[in-house]
């Protein structure tokens, strides 16, 4: 075999191999969230005391956000959404805090997005968030309050990524999800807590 066909070869396979790489379907996005609950609440009594609608509260806070992405085509995406485990305080209205609890709310969404090829890529998505709840401390006079061990519902999204090079992509990203626990004693529920977050996020994208 000639010198030249040697070379031919070589970069033929060097540029094939590169543009699988390039062609890859897995990216992942980093991002900064903010995590604003809705607080919503059904009106109980407790303690001799009646408690009005939307009564309890829940923090709000900024959370790092990691998401694994894989594209199935030029415009459908799998997208799921991961954090670290996060504390968050509960407030009653007219008696302060009662405690915190932890929780863990990945999230799978199905996107799609929009101008393939282009450098502003809008996507809209549709999933569901299964979050895991545990370490709850919350207690009030004295008696503990127990919250569901987990909660499931729909979730929905929408952002844009926009391209700054072959790999990297600024990405601005809104959710909404659904988040509700009952709020109990050992004895009786006292109320259905709907914190139901929006979370707005700030990052980049990386294709792999």
């Amino acid at each position: 075999m000639k010198l030249s066909q040697l070379i031919t070869r070589a970069t033929l396979l060097f540029f094939s191999v590169a543009a699988l790489q390039a062609a890859s379907p897995w990216s992942a996005r980093l991002r900064a969230t903010y995590l604003e609950t809705v607080d919503q609440s059904d009106a109980f009594s407790a303690l001799g005391i009646n408690f009005a609608k939307d009564a309890i509260s829940v923090n709000d806070k900024l959370i790092p956000e990691i998401d694994i992405d894989y594209a199935f085509s030029d415009t459908i995406n799998a997208e799921l959404v991961l954090t670290i485990p996060q504390t968050q305080e509960v407030t009653l209205a007219g008696v302060g805090k009662l405690g915190t609890f932890k929780h863990l709310p990945p999230t799978l969404f199905v996107q799609y997005q929009t101008n393939p090829g282009g450098a502003i890529r809008p996507y809209i998505g549709l999933g569901v968030n299964f979050t895991l709840i545990w370490g709850n401390e919350l207690m009030v006079a004295g008696i503990p309050l127990h919250l569901d061990h987990y909660s499931l519902g729909l979730a929905a999204q929408f952002g844009v990524d926009w391209k700054i090079d072959e790999r990297w992509a600024f990405n601005i990203d809104v959710k909404k999800a659904a988040l509700s626990s009952s709020v109990s004693t050992a004895t009786a529920t006292l109320t259905e807590a709907q914190l139901n977050p929006w979370l707005y996020a700030v990052g980049v994208r990386y294709g792999f």
